[in-house]
């Protein structure tokens, strides 16, 4: 599709009665995975104003993403991202590929009048990122949406989280805590993959996933981050090189290479309304398989999240007495709260690739609604200022604002 001044939404095919967004990916491992689910399964949970049509899947090995195609639902599959771009049957771009590649896919795509939904970091570089977000916001002058994947936003407990603060039952919020924890790295003897090159993935720990601990705490507090001290660490230097191509497994004594990004980072932050945060993110935390753990403290209460327990959110009234205070643990599995309704009868939790279902609910929604859709480029912009603040903090020993 050429640039217009209206969506692309708008001369799409219909089944029965419903326009189609035809959809094509760049990717297909595991985010690709994950997002394949998404595009198959939001219109048959959710009452969608538009439904998405999983058009082709694009990837460089041939027989490779032509497997992942049939294997994942996909009408047709290709191995050039330029040319899939130029077709007429994508509307929108899912990019689901290393951060080097995503501000040049993502722009061109903006450019043709494809809408974009991209994986998280938004890129490997501030400078990647605002050349991103500018695209976006002229984009959306053309009716052509953008959006960053930052999907933990969809866990119900989360958007409750939100809607507690936002509602001001935590009062004046003066404590954040904030940490994701892996350990699938802790062995020494695991190999090399694209995670551990800064040329292709920009950051270790502090990218990969300290990017969504940044978020979800600015999104859940409706608050930036200001400025942070902070330090990064990589424990392994060296490791072996995969012999695999999916860059999962080494023989031992085989050749090492270096490992160039952070394998840990911590830091300090304090939050333009005043509010005091402390973060880490680890990919050696010894028996932490995706521990996504989140505490607010307010004047009025506290709240408290683990995405290893992710159906359940924490939640202490500090107004009430003594005698029958103290955390309160809510289920948030009923109809009532957010997206479950959609689900399983209450009590029946919800999993990770929920998220990516309700992250393809607000993004069809948004479009249909001719409106931006959440999180923007902007605000993946935003988190990766504060990725490179930190970055820099740990270079220059110094506290860093967070500017722009």
């Amino acid at each position: 599709m050429t640039e217009a001044t209206t969506t692309t939404t708008t001369t799409g095919p219909t089944t029965g009665g419903q326009r189609q967004l035809s959809v094509g990916m760049i990717g297909y491992a595991f985010m690709g995975a994950v997002h394949s689910h998404a595009w198959r399964s939001a219109h048959r949970f959710f009452d969608l104003p538009l439904q998405p049509r999983m058009s082709v899947v694009c990837g460089r090995d041939a027989a490779k993403v032509e497997q992942a195609a049939a294997t994942m639902g996909w009408q047709e599959s290709e191995t050039d991202w330029r040319r899939m771009i130029e077709r007429d049957d994508v509307d929108l771009v899912d990019i689901c590929t290393p951060g080097d590649t995503h501000a040049e896919m993502a722009i061109a795509a903006l450019a043709a009048g494809k809408h974009v939904l991209c994986e998280k970091p938004l890129a490997n570089s501030v400078e990647e990122a605002e050349r991103m977000a500018e695209a976006a916001a002229e984009a959306a002058t053309r009716g052509v949406r953008a959006m960053v994947g930052f999907t933990y936003r969809r866990v119900p407990a989360i958007a409750l989280a939100r809607k507690l603060v936002g509602d001001g039952r935590l009062g004046e919020v003066r404590h954040v805590r904030a940490q994701y924890l892996q350990d699938w790295l802790a062995d020494p003897s695991s190999p090399l993959s694209w995670r551990l090159d800064k040329t292709k993935a920009g950051s270790g720990a502090l990218g990969d996933i300290g990017a969504h601990v940044i978020d979800l705490t600015q999104h859940i507090l409706g608050d930036t981050i200001g400025e942070v001290s902070g330090q990064l660490e990589t424990f392994v230097k060296e490791r072996p090189v995969a012999t695999d191509s999916a860059g999962l497994s080494a023989t031992a004594g085989t050749e090492r290479g270096p490992v160039t990004v952070d394998d840990a980072a911590v830091f300090i932050a304090r939050f333009t309304g005043g509010a005091l945060g402390v973060y880490e993110a680890t990919r050696f935390a010894t028996g932490r398989k995706n521990a996504i753990r989140i505490e607010i403290n307010g004047s009025l209460g506290s709240l408290a999240f683990d995405f290893e327990d992710m159906n359940v959110l924490h939640f202490h009234d500090a107004t009430i007495d003594d005698e029958e205070g103290g955390f309160r643990r809510i289920v948030v599995t009923e109809p009532g709260h957010p997206y479950v309704g959609a689900w399983w009868p209450p009590g029946h939790g919800l999993g990770y690739e929920h998220g990516f279902t309700h992250q393809v609910v607000d993004l069809m929604r948004a479009i249909a609604a001719d409106t931006d859709p959440s999180p923007t480029f902007a605000d993946g912009l935003q988190v990766q200022r504060v990725l490179a603040a930190v970055e820099t903090s740990s270079e220059t020993r110094a506290w860093q604002t967070i500017t722009g």
